[in-house]
């Protein structure tokens, strides 16, 4: 057998005149299918999408988008996809995007400033209809980027007054704040605080933030602060803890970053026979199924983040749709007291 007989045929793609052809349709009324525009019969449409699925045929929605000079692309930068918390919001993008035509196109930054920029400068040199962004603390040159893109931008899970163009979240200093006095309100006078570093978690830093200042007009403070510089998770709450009980038995409450640090500290003191909440209160954030389904149910604060995705995504297709949509929208929380304090 000679090389050119042994060599493998090119793959050629099913295009809209094979689809057109199978169905007995014209390529235009398939075309009219693809777009839902036009007065095209439902048995017709049904016929075509038989033919559609029967040819292997996959339309190419970006030679769609650019031929009706309307972009179908939602693009979607989240810090990390290995924490659900994100991974809920965007089940949320994707349910309110379902019944539209519209696409959402994921970007994971690992909560990397560098990567950030330059995946906002990528997703935006591919014109998508709109952009949705976790959190409100950008680069000064991710924000001119995203200001002058000329397309609607929702900072999502994160309140501020003063968004680039929408935002839908919670206010993370205050929800801190809301932990404080719960615990306060406990009889807590000795606290700790443990999880990610601020530099890479800065929206468990305003929650730090706002904490400590409810102690300070208590005249007291966040006495031990134990962080390391990794992604939140179960084995980084272990760590810390471990730590804690190896340096400070003196305090009697531990606000956490997250519920997933906050789950991995829990987790340990089982493990080591250690109280809680008697040797130690533990309170945290985020209201995730774990750590409501922990053998003693963690005190947490829980933001509505399915929720956020959902009210991002429907913020953006009206502001698409030149309708008037509210510049700030606050998610709220809902403080939920667990056996951990």
């Amino acid at each position: 057998m000679t090389r050119a007989k042994r060599k493998l045929a090119e793959p050629v793609a099913t295009t809209i005149d094979d689809v057109a052809k199978h169905a007995g349709v014209s390529s235009m009324t398939v075309s009219r299918v693809l777009r839902g525009t036009g007065n095209v019969a439902e048995s017709t449409i049904s016929r075509v999408q038989q033919s559609m699925d029967e040819l292997g045929y996959v339309p190419n929605r970006i030679a769609s988008s650019l031929a009706a000079a309307k972009p179908t692309q939602i693009a979607v930068l989240v810090p990390t996809l290995e924490s659900t918390v994100f991974t809920e919001l965007l089940s949320g993008i994707s349910s309110a995007l379902d019944p539209t035509p519209y696409q959402p196109i994921i970007g994971v930054t690992d909560y990397d400033e560098g990567k950030k920029l330059s995946l906002i400068r990528s997703m935006l040199g591919w014109r998508p209809a709109g952009f949705i962004v976790v959190g409100s603390q950008h680069s000064q040159a991710a924000r001119k980027l995203l200001a002058s893109g000329g397309i609607p931008v929702v900072e999502a899970m994160e309140l501020t007054q003063n968004p680039i163009d929408m935002c839908v979240g919670v206010s993370q200093h205050a929800a801190g704040c809301a932990m404080a006095k719960h615990l306060l309100g406990k009889g807590y006078k000795r606290f700790a605080y443990l999880g990610s570093d601020h530099d890479i978690d800065l929206s468990a830093k305003k929650r730090f933030t706002g904490f400590n200042s409810v102690l300070k007009k208590q005249g007291l403070s966040v006495e031990t602060v134990l962080t390391d510089r990794q992604i939140s998770n179960i084995g980084l709450g272990k760590k810390l803890m471990q730590r804690l009980v190896d340096t400070d038995t003196a305090a009697a409450a531990i606000y956490f970053s997250n519920d997933s640090v906050a789950v991995g500290a829990l987790l340990y003191c089982l493990a080591n026979n250690i109280d809680v909440p008697g040797d130690f209160a533990m309170a945290s954030f985020s209201g995730l199924d774990i750590a409501l389904a922990m053998p003693v149910p963690l005190t947490t604060v829980s933001s509505p983040r399915r929720q956020m995705g959902l009210q991002g995504a429907k913020m953006l297709i009206d502001r698409i749709d030149g309708k008037v949509v509210k510049r700030v929208v606050n998610a709220g929380f809902k403080l939920v007291e667990g056996g951990t304090s």
